[in-house]
């Protein structure tokens, strides 16, 4: 085939990147009377540009996957990071295994969310729809501008090496030299399917939050009083943190399940970077009700959605720029001090924005009292952002200290842990309180007829825990106040689901299922709250209750280990595409009988990084028997062991959390499709007070609506 053949995909790829940057070019253009006060912008004139934008990014993702499955290796990028033989997931998945490519699956996920705000905004009088798109236009300039310059994921490998690429050209019209074989991706990252997963779902968090901030800076922008930015706000705020939710749980299941050290969450830099946008975000979907309700908190909402976005751009900073070493961080290159000045326009430029603006967007009312469902919020609100302050100061004090004095310094998992513990326990707390508290002034007769009960039965699962456990602070006082939580949850449905039955005479299953799907958005935040609170007890029986062993086993031993017998029955080893597989065969008993057949291995993808550890996992509902090989030689073998109790609960725990999100969008998406949006921000079957007066022509009064609710 001829270098001009070897050269299409160059080509055809960077005219996709660039029609994606001249559609977000003339989106920002477009938009940007909107943005300037100078009136709204008729849908058909951005429609154009966000298909543009849309199908150019589309299009260089595709070119670059076509590129991968076909082994082109002319492309720098494919040649560096695939190899032939690969299997399919991982030839897929290495489309965004490192720098240029993940940039391409963002610039997709962006021009993605930009379509669907238009398709949902772009409509005629819609006060806020030009400004929006302006911002998203701006956003795609960025970023594919930077696909088109320092991150050209179709730059042409001009010089072969033996594996890969050593020297590229940006220049698609440069002479391809391409290696025989490509060098293939980092062995981390292709050793899971997880890896074909997590970083998609995560991006589609990161990238969500792009919306939200579009949508508030359009409202500074045009200095819009009230809370109906929030309103346009809500759907892609709540899609973008459960989606973000679900990759930082698929990312803790991937770090349990290849990195072979026995655990899922080491306070990584890029971790953190992922939590921390997390923790704000959580803060303004609270906040967001309450100024929905009470009209209060308004300036604050605005600092925590720019927040949530200029966290996204501080995690992508710190994966990309290589300043940081990390499993998660893709080497040096140009990208970082680019991304670090975006960071700062970002910054600048929103804070600016708000700070001419605040005087015009602040809210004047007050909070009644604290006790109040707006105070609970507060409360939560303050912790969280706590919270995000300790993680990133946690997380960039080293980095910053390191750049002004040369010394490395060590913020390590103590510090974190110190921390992280007695806020995780008070924000436990707050999530059984808060919800069932009532607007303006919560009084004691309720608050005590609301509480008491879930306290009761959270008492008696801690004595349990005592009784049957020990005296471990820590799992008591998870228990007591995860039960707690859910018990306060739960009551408050089985009330609200007997109030509807005496009410309509429906039967119990269908008056949940009614109750529930009348306010979707309360009662999605309720199983998002279920799952925290499965999550914390799952950390915090698998963290307390752990145990550790070594394994020195010649083959024929055997050992017994936290109630399980393993027999080493000798090492295997075998040739596969793209690794060779060094590891051990272990039969592993309970109480007699067989119960698993473990395999931990050694898997070696050649070059300078050796071999790589992937432990073997026996799940049960007992929880997990975790083995990691250290060395295996002629002598034996030698292996990490844990136990881990009940450790499924922390997967679990975290998809539910995740699926309240997914649960609040879809129920509500329903329920407009029905003609039953609308009123009052989404109906008014949250829940029946306990002792309410019944009013005339109704069984009995309820509490606020969807809007009303966290």
């Amino acid at each position: 085939m001829t270098a001009i053949a070897w050269n299409m995909t160059a080509w055809l790829g960077l005219g996709a990147v660039l029609t994606a940057l001249g559609g977000a070019a003339a989106l920002a253009w477009r938009g940007l009377p909107a943005l300037l006060g100078r009136g709204p912008v008729g849908a058909g004139r951005t429609r154009g540009p966000v298909l543009w934008m849309l199908g150019g990014a589309a299009a260089a993702m595709a070119l670059l996957e076509i590129g991968l499955l076909t082994n082109d290796f002319s492309i720098s990028y494919i040649a560096d990071n695939h190899r032939s033989g690969a299997p399919l997931i991982f030839t897929a998945a290495a489309g965004w295994a490192a720098l240029e490519g993940s940039i391409v699956l963002w610039g997709l996920v962006l021009a993605g969310f930009t379509a669907s705000a238009y398709r949902s905004l772009a409509r005629p009088g819609h006060p806020l729809a030009g400004g929006t798109l302006a911002v998203l236009g701006l956003l795609g300039v960025f970023w594919f501008g930077l696909m088109a310059t320092a991150a050209n994921p179709f730059a042409v490998c001009t010089s072969a090496a033996e594996a890969g690429c050593s020297l590229s050209s940006w220049a698609p019209w440069s002479l391809a030299d391409p290696p025989v074989d490509g060098r293939g991706a980092n062995p981390l990252l292709q050793n899971h399917i997880l890896m074909a997963v997590h970083p998609p779902v995560l991006y589609l968090g990161y990238v969500g939050f792009s919306v939200p901030f579009a949508i508030g800076i359009a409202s500074l922008a045009a200095a819009r009083r009230g809370s109906d930015w929030l309103a346009a706000a809500r759907r892609w705020t709540l899609a973008a943190w459960g989606f973000l939710t679900a990759g930082i749980v698929l990312g803790a299941w991937w770090s349990y399940e290849v990195l072979g050290w026995g655990g899922y969450w080491a306070w990584d830099p890029v971790e953190n970077a992922s939590f921390i946008p997390w923790l704000l975000a959580t803060a303004f979907i609270h906040s967001s009700v309450v100024q929905a309700r009470r009209g209060v908190l308004s300036s604050w909402n605005y600092v925590l959605v720019i927040g949530t976005f200029a966290a996204t751009i501080l995690g992508t900073f710190l994966t990309r720029s290589g300043v940081i070493a990390s499993v998660h961080s893709f080497t040096q290159s140009a990208v970082g001090p680019i991304l670090l000045g975006f960071l700062a326009v970002v910054l600048i430029g929103a804070l600016a924005l708000f700070a001419l603006r605040v005087h015009l967007i602040g809210s004047a009312p007050r909070l009644d009292s604290l006790a109040s469902r707006e105070g609970a919020f507060l409360v939560n609100n303050l912790l969280l952002a706590v919270f995000a302050f300790v993680v990133l100061s946690g997380t960039l004090l080293p980095l910053g200290i390191e750049a002004v004095s040369g010394r490395t310094v060590g913020v390590g998992r103590p510090f974190f842990d110190r921390w992280a513990a007695p806020l995780a326990y008070c924000l436990i707390l707050t999530m059984g309180i808060g919800p069932v508290t009532p607007f303006r002034v919560a009084r004691p007769e309720v608050m005590r007829r609301r509480l008491v009960t879930p306290l009761r039965i959270a008492l008696a699962a801690a004595a349990v825990v005592v009784l049957a456990v020990g005296r471990n602070r820590h799992l008591v006082l998870v228990t007591l106040l995860g039960v707690f939580a859910a018990a306060a949850i739960l009551r408050h449905l089985a009330v609200s689901v007997s109030a509807r039955r005496r009410a309509s005479g429906e039967g119990a299953g269908a008056a949940m299922v009614r109750l529930v799907l009348r306010d979707p958005g309360y009662w999605g935040g309720q199983l998002s709250h279920m799952g925290v609170a499965v999550l914390a007890a799952g950390i915090a029986v698998s963290a307390n209750l752990s145990l550790s062993g070594a394994l020195d086993l010649a083959p024929g031993e055997r050992a017994s280990f936290a109630g399980y017998e393993m027999v080493y029955e000798g090492p295997f080893s075998r040739v596969e595409p793209t690794r060779t597989v060094v590891g051990a065969r272990l039969e592993v008993f309970r109480g007699g009988r067989p119960a698993a057949v473990l395999h931990p291995r050694l898997n070696d993808y050649g070059g300078a990084s050796g071999p790589i550890v992937t432990p073997a996992v026996h799940s049960t509902l007992r929880g997990d028997l975790y083995v990691s090989i250290t060395r295996l030689d002629e002598e034996g073998l030698h292996a990490d062991v844990w136990s881990y109790p009940l450790q499924w609960m922390v997967w679990l725990g975290g998809l539910i959390t995740a699926s309240g999100a997914g649960f609040s969008l879809l129920a509500s998406r329903r329920r407009a499709g029905r003609g039953g949006a609308g009123r009052g921000g989404g109906g008014r079957g949250g829940g029946v007070r306990d002792g309410a007066s019944v009013e005339p022509g109704r069984a009995a009064s309820v509490e606020p609506a969807v809007s009303d609710r966290a």
